[in-house]
């Protein structure tokens, strides 16, 4: 498939792509991914990981391509679950986003004295919180923790999917406190199978200055990012979304959090 010319993605930023070196196959290496967005004049990424912090080859990667690029880590088994520690470092590296379990969502259990202690981290290094796969229940527990310590900058990542399923009332309450991030992978044919109309209905009721387009691509049965970011864009101008909402949610939303 052929990746889209500069313009179209210019000053854009992907707050979801999964990257090698990784447990599972990836499609790009941090390098490439950065090297891909930075072509297509995009303004930065972000690299996930479910395995292991991605602060420290976010720097490198910087470095290498003097593109942003911003990395962080995701609170699975693999790190220790909720562990501060783990968000301690993470910090200390450069790492800027902490992810909540993700594919260890279902065993690793959201314990108030932990939360409040990585919460408190978040908050006092100016920190963006991912909510992960948690359940919508969840999240409003973690939401109202986050206004106990003092966190502000959240996001809950890809409500509409199986795995976390947040009807839109829920969404509109989350909104008050947080972007919702739509990730373009629930419509791959792999993955939810998502239709587009139902993520575009989803951002007209809560409103775009509320959410973020991003791609959480990098699998290998999946296209590359800038493609994945190209394909997202196209797709919700057609089901309705103006090209003003769409800067708003990959453009000024993510900058908001990130820099």
């Amino acid at each position: 498939m052929e990746i889209p010319g500069r313009g179209m993605l210019n000053d854009f930023i992907d707050t979801h792509i999964h990257t090698s070196p990784d447990s599972k196959p990836r499609l790009l290496d941090d390098y490439e991914a950065a090297l891909e967005a930075k072509d297509n004049g995009m303004k930065a990424i972000v690299l996930k990981s479910h395995v292991e912090s991605t602060a420290g080859r976010s720097y490198i990667t910087h470095r290498l391509t003097g593109f942003f690029v911003f990395g962080g880590v995701a609170l699975n088994l693999y790190v220790g679950g909720l562990n501060p520690e783990a968000v301690k470092t993470a910090a200390l590296m450069g790492g800027k986003i902490i992810w909540l379990p993700t594919i260890h969502h279902q065993e690793v259990i959201i314990e108030h004295d932990p939360l409040e202690e990585i919460l408190n981290i978040i908050a006092e290094k100016n920190l963006v919180l991912g909510t992960g796969h948690i359940s919508p229940p969840e999240i409003f527990d973690v939401l109202d923790e986050c206004q106990s310590t003092g966190v502000e900058k959240i996001i809950v990542n890809h409500p509409l999917t199986q795995v976390v399923g947040a009807s839109i009332d829920e969404q509109k309450e989350m909104a008050r406190q947080a972007y919702m991030e739509h990730c373009w992978v629930a419509t791959m044919p792999q993955h939810d199978k998502l239709k587009p109309l139902v993520m575009a209905e989803a951002i007209k009721e809560v409103g775009a200055k509320h959410c973020i387009l991003a791609t959480d691509f990098g699998q290998k049965h999946n296209p590359r990012p800038v493609v994945g970011m190209e394909m997202m864009i196209e797709n919700m101008k057609k089901n309705g979304i103006s090209w003003k909402e769409i800067g708003i949610m990959c453009r000024d939303n993510p900058e908001n959090l990130l820099f």
